[in-house]
């Protein structure tokens, strides 16, 4: 596992927990979904680098 990777994957791990602290709090909806679509591009990202399919 590379650096790249890790911190991608730890970044889309932040941002899930912000997707839910955000519903959780009735926050509306565009912030919730874009920090979604972010935290899903991080992880994304970060395991296709593991994987070796990018970058």
């Amino acid at each position: 596992m590379t650096g790249l990777s890790t911190i991608l994957i730890v970044v889309g791990l932040f941002l899930a927990g912000g997707v839910y602290s955000f519903s959780k709090q009735k926050m509306p909806k565009g912030p919730v979904v874009l920090l979604a679509g972010a935290s899903a591009m991080c992880l994304v990202a970060g395991v296709m680098r593991i994987q070796g399919i990018w970058g």
